[in-house]
């Protein structure tokens, strides 16, 4: 080993690499399919490793590596100390490096299924997957996965690489087997072109030069393929456009809004939409670092001028005026799921699409996509790493073009709101036309009209807390003391619900996110009749009690947490809940097998196990004055 280290020299690196036109690829795949040892062989074979960087490798793979005496090249890349203890990739690894023909941005990403939101990322800037195939194993469920991925992000040049020849004796017919059957699965996939390719990434063959261990294939070395592939995508034949990610104001006379050209192309003297406001106007600066431009094209940073002061914020998209992009608060997508936590069809998250930040709220699921026979599964969730379209609506109007025009203004993510965790990558298909012919009606009596006839503010009154707990006992006494002082109420208790408006729901995590949805959207309404009202509910998760929260205005939602113990809810058990979860008999029953998230900062926290209930219905009372709501007795 020592004397291929001295062989090796100092690696030439070509002096015109900034010439070249560069390709973004991504290497993918199942775990320990050798995607790292790939990307080590290919720098090592082009004199890409510096002698330092050589013997480092050489000591880390005495330590970590699985050749023996041999270089283990797939530590260049397993930067993480836990990668190379457990010999797999965990981030995503880039690597520059340049040959005598062209320059390369690789992403190695992980092939562990857990790590799948990592091979997203990288595949979400590519132009070009390689697939890499363990030989022995063939197609596995991961590799289904990848390749799917790769072709929703938009990659459409794929290379097969069918790796480990060396280990099924050069066996043709093992890898035109294999080359066959994916072929076969990725006929209903979007690439423009798949090339197969044997290879031993750990002795060589076929990485950057032809092997003749291998006289029966007739194609291109790996690296042959990735010097001529012609990936470029025409952005510039396509419309303006230019998402708005700062607004420039260093001083009063100047005004100027910069971002990055994602398609087309602008110059002075273009007229120009703001959207999503409709504002027009025209270009009359085009400022770069180096000074005014005549033109700019995709992936130019510029800061744009125009003509008229129009309204113009972060995250809005400069487009051009008679080729205008769709904009909507309702579209279908596909999603990419990217969290432990299942997907919630109507619990309202984050989402980033560009530079803009809105709500959001997947609607409906319309199906999950089986990895392996791409069937359309009928499906309720998510789960972590499957794949499934479905409709979404936002809080506010969002610009964008279908993925597969653009995929800058295509794409997506979104974002839990309490943990800040990106729980999806999306990929916009289309917008969801909604009816022409409903609109809200003006209506001549209003909330506040209401409300001065009842003398007291509409509010609501939100009880959580554990089953068992004794919400609805200090809701009934809150209620009975509000008529008392001729206060008007509404009682909306968790089981009387169950038997009407959603008797069609169960106790699953979706179910309970859709019943929280519904009675939120009661309670406004019953807010908008000048009502207080209440409402006594487990609802477990915070989220869809932030929703509630959101749907009101400020002030007129009270969450109060009935905080008892649960050891004191199975003592009481009043229904024998808790007896049948714990023998297994119900399922999805919170505080047993399925988790209740406390408030965190509550507007009244009763101790329901350390005083008496009516002491605790008075405390909410007494609070309802206190914020002028309603007035004293």
């Amino acid at each position: 080993m020592d004397s291929l280290v001295q062989a090796r020299g100092l690696a030439a690196m070509p002096l015109d690499a900034d010439a070249r036109p560069a390709l973004r690829l991504l290497t993918c795949g199942s775990v320990d399919d050798g995607k790292s040892t790939l990307i080590g062989r290919l720098l090592y074979e082009q004199n890409l490793i510096y002698d330092d960087h050589l013997a480092a490798l050489q000591r880390d793979s005495r330590k970590h590596g699985t050749n023996g005496a041999e270089i283990d090249f797939a530590l260049l890349l397993d930067g993480l100390e836990a990668e190379r203890e457990q010999g797999i990739t965990i981030d995503v690894a880039y690597r520059y490096f340049s040959t005598r023909n062209r320059s390369f941005i690789v992403a190695d990403t992980p092939g562990h299924e857990q790590y799948t939101r990592n091979m997203a990322t990288g595949a979400s800037n590519s132009e070009l997957a390689v697939l890499l195939v363990d030989a022995r194993k063939g197609l596995l469920g991961q590799t289904r996965r990848h390749a799917i991925i790769a072709s929703l992000l938009g990659i459409r040049h794929a290379v097969l690489a069918v790796n480990k020849i060396d280990l099924v004796d050069f066996d043709r017919a093992v890898f035109d087997e294999i080359a066959a059957k994916f072929r076969e699965f990725a006929a209903e996939l979007n690439f423009a072109n798949i090339v197969a390719i044997p290879i031993s990434a750990r002795f060589g063959d076929n990485v950057s030069t032809r092997s003749g261990r291998t006289p029966w294939y007739a194609g291109p070395s790996l690296l042959d393929h990735l010097e001529t592939v012609d990936v470029e995508e025409d952005r510039g034949g396509k419309p303006f456009r230019m998402p708005v990610q700062w607004v420039n104001r260093p001083n009063s006379d100047f005004r100027g809004f910069a971002g990055t050209v994602v398609g087309g192309s602008v110059q002075p003297g273009d007229e120009i939409v703001a959207l999503p406001s409709g504002r027009t106007s025209k270009v009359v600066r085009i400022v770069s670092p180096g000074g005014d431009l005549a033109l700019a094209q995709a992936k130019d940073a510029v800061t744009l001028t125009l003509a008229d002061e129009i309204d113009i914020a972060r995250g809005d998209v400069l487009a051009a005026l008679r080729e205008r992009p769709q904009v909507t608060d309702q579209f279908a997508a596909q999603l990419v799921w990217m969290s432990s936590h299942a997907l919630q069809p109507g619990r309202s998250y984050l989402m980033k699409i560009g530079a803009r930040t809105t709500m959001a709220t997947v609607t409906e699921l319309r199906h999950r996509v089986d990895v392996d026979t791409l069937a359309k599964l009928a499906a309720k969730t998510l789960a972590l790493n499957e794949v499934g379209v479905c409709n979404i609506a936002t809080a506010t109007q969002v610009v964008f073009d279908g993925y597969a025009e653009n995929r800058d203004t295509g794409s997506f993510i979104l974002i839990d709101r309490y943990s800040n965790e990106t729980v999806a990558a999306g990929m916009i298909s289309f917008a969801l036309r909604r009816a022409t012919n409903v609109h809200l009606q003006s209506l001549a009596v209003g909330k506040q009209e209401r409300s001065a006839l009842m003398h007291h503010r509409p509010a609501v009154l939100w009880f959580t807390g554990l089953s068992g707990a004794g919400k609805s006992t200090i809701a009934n006494l809150v209620e009975a003391g509000l008529h008392a002082r001729g206060v008007h109420t509404i009682m909306l208790d968790g089981d009387n619900v169950r038997h009407g408006l959603n008797k069609d729901l169960g106790f699953t995590e979706t179910d309970r996110v859709e019943n929280i949805r519904r009675i939120g959207e009661v309670a406004k309404l019953m807010t908008e009749a000048g009502l207080i009202v209440l409402c006594s509910f487990i609802s477990p998760f915070r989220a869809e009690r932030q929703m509630v929260r959101e749907l009101l205005e400020d002030g007129e939602f009270l969450e109060v947490f009935v905080d008892t113990p649960l050891d004191q809810c199975i003592a009481r058990d009043p229904k024998g809940l808790y007896r049948r979860a714990l023998s297994g008999e119900i399922k999805n029953f919170t505080g047993v097998d399925q988790a209740y998230e406390a408030p965190e900062r509550p507007e009244l926290r009763l101790m329901a196990g350390e005083q008496k209930p009516e002491v605790l219905a008075n405390r909410v009372i007494d609070e309802l004055v206190r914020r002028d709501i309603c007035v004293k007795h």
